[in-house]
């Protein structure tokens, strides 16, 4: 039996360690992560394939629940939110959720949603590696652990990761421009439109000159894809398009600022170590 794929978003740990004991005989469902904030969730979604979100409303560091739906509107997976209010029941149906429910929930009202549930097809199947020779298979309980990786480790992870729910690995042939979502839509921003990219979290902020795009790429992997296109790193939170740069302000000790061009100028800093790799490809 194909399985969907559940990601659980909630800032408790109680209510989460709760949806797992909910979710445990559902054989329909399968439990593949957990996150904490929008900003996780958008990690995980971008490389794992999830079916269903459970998600909470009241997340932290700015970007709610209802925030991130509005963000997914129109794309799967499919939406059960996790609420202490009835105060967003209509936008939340009004985006298409399959269900919203007040916590804590009792037995039978969640039985109402695992019946919702029932109806989705998951997108893929899961599969469920063999054992090694010689070990027994499996149980059907399994124990989470949760392991502490530093941020190189994470990548190398998360790596790993996308290769394996990506069955084909071919590689698309690269355009100059950056896909992001915003409000459900798919935007290709081509990158001469980029002014400059700030780091936030583990994610980063998109500035053209008339727009700002939340996306879920790291900083340090938007360097690596743009820097044959005319972007350097000038600090550690800030990625510009040295095409968009008109001036470079020398500022009392031995800092520099960065101006850049359209109707609203834009000024970043440039930190002490940049100065000379920037100085290189200027040419000054």
């Amino acid at each position: 039996m194909n399985r969907l794929k559940a990601l659980l978003v909630h800032p408790n740990p109680t209510v989460r360690a709760h949806l797992r004991e909910l979710l445990e005989p559902v054989k329909e469902v399968t439990v593949l992560g957990e996150s904490v904030t929008s900003f996780e969730a958008m990690g995980l979604l971008a490389y794992v394939p999830y079916d269903l979100l459970f998600l909470g409303m009241d997340l932290p560091h700015g970007v709610s629940g209802m925030d991130l739906a509005r963000h997914l509107s129109g794309r799967t997976p499919a939406i059960v939110f996790i609420a202490e209010r009835e105060d967003h029941a209509f936008e939340a149906f009004e985006l298409g959720a399959l269900d919203y429910l007040l916590w804590p929930v009792t037995p039978n009202r969640f039985a109402r949603t695992v019946e919702r549930l029932r109806s989705l097809t998951p997108a893929t199947i899961t599969v469920t590696p063999a054992s090694p020779p010689g070990r027994p298979p499996r149980a059907e309980s399994e124990e989470t652990v949760q392991i502490h990786l530093a941020e190189e480790e994470e990548d190398v992870l998360v790596n790993a990761l996308r290769q394996a729910w990506d069955p084909a690995q071919v590689r698309p042939p690269e355009i100059e421009k950056l896909p992001v979502n915003q409000d459900g839509r798919h935007i290709l921003i081509p990158y001469t439109h980029i002014v400059y990219v700030e780091a936030y979290e583990d994610y980063s902020f998109v500035h053209t000159a008339t727009d700002r795009y939340l996306t879920s790429y790291r900083l340090k992997n938007l360097e690596v894809r743009l820097a044959p296109h005319g972007f350097c790193r000038v600090h550690r939170k800030y990625l510009v398009n040295l095409d968009m740069v008109t001036e470079i302000a020398s500022m009392p000790g031995g800092n520099f600022l960065l101006r850049t061009a359209g109707r609203k100028r834009i000024e970043l800093p440039v930190s002490r170590r940049r100065v000379g790799e920037l100085k290189k490809i200027l040419q000054f």
